[in-house]
C-alpha cells in the first residue's frame, strides 16, 4: 500500500474525527452551561444531584462511558443501542459538558459580587447582568482552559475506536493488520498535530481579540 493510498485512508477516516470533535462541541458548551447554572441552584437537591453526576462523570474513563453507553441499554433494557456514532456521541457530550461545566463555574464564581450588586443599582435585570456585564468577563477567563479542553477533545476523538467507529487510529490499525505496515499507525500522529495545530492557531487569535479587556 502506497504512502498516497494511506493517507486518501486517513483522511477518509478524518471525516469520523471531526464529525464526533464538531457534535461534542456544538452540544456540550451549552450542556455544560446548563449544568453550570444547576450546579450553582439553589435548590439543595438538585445541586447535590448535580455535583454527584459530575463527580461520576469526570471520575471515570470516558472509554467506560462510551462502553455504558453503547451496551447498558441492551443488556439492561432489552434495548440496544444500534448506531454506533450516536452512542459514541452521547457518550462524548456528556463527558465534556461535565468538564466545561466545572470550567464555566469556575468563571462565573470568580466574579466578584460587587459587580452584581452594581448592576443591581443600576437597575439591571438579572439576565441584562449576566449577558452584558458577566458574560464577557467570563469568557475571557475561560479561553485558556477552554482550549486545552477542546484540544483535548481532538485527541480523545481516538475513543471511539472501542466500539468500532472507523475514526483515525481504527483505519490505521486495520491498515497495519492488513497489509503487515507498522508505519501508518505512527503516520496518524501528523494529523492529529495538524487539527491540534489548527486549533492552537485560532484560540491564540481569539485571546488576542479578548486583549482589549483587561479585567
Amino acid at each position: 500500500m502506497t504512502f498516497l493510498d494511506v493517507t486518501i485512508e486517513l483522511l477518509i477516516a478524518c471525516g469520523y474525527t471531526l464529525g464526533i470533535f464538531g457534535i461534542t462541541l456544538v452540544f456540550s458548551i451549552p450542556l455544560g452551561l446548563i449544568f453550570s447554572f444547576l450546579s450553582r441552584s439553589k435548590i439543595k437537591v438538585v445541586r447535590i444531584i448535580m455535583r454527584v453526576l459530575i463527580w461520576i462523570i469526570r471520575g471515570t474513563p470516558l472509554m467506560l462511558q462510551i462502553i455504558v453507553v453503547f451496551y447498558v441499554p441492551g443488556l439492561v433494557f432489552s434495548m440496544p443501542m444500534r448506531n454506533r456514532m450516536l452512542a459514541v456521541s452521547i457518550a462524548f457530550v456528556i463527558n465534556y459538558a461535565a468538564y466545561f461545566c466545572e470550567i464555566f463555574r469556575g468563571g462565573i464564581e470568580s466574579i466578584s459580587v460587587g459587580q452584581y450588586e452594581a448592576c443591581q443599582v443600576l437597575g439591571l435585570t438579572k439576565a441584562q447582568t449576566f449577558f452584558k456585564v458577566i458574560l464577557p468577563q467570563v469568557i475571557k477567563r475561560i479561553v485558556p482552559p477552554m482550549s486545552n479542553e477542546i484540544i483535548t477533545l481532538v485527541k480523545d476523538t481516538s475513543l471511539a475506536n472501542i466500539i468500532g467507529i472507523g475514526e483515525i487510529i481504527l483505519t490505521a490499525k486495520e491498515i497495519v493488520s492488513v497489509h503487515a505496515i507498522i508505519w501508518p499507525l505512527f503516520y496518524t500522529a501528523v494529523f492529529y498535530l495538524i487539527m491540534c495545530g489548527i486549533l492552537t492557531i485560532v484560540f491564540r487569535k481569539i485571546e488576542k481579540k479578548l486583549d482589549y479587556y483587561k479585567g
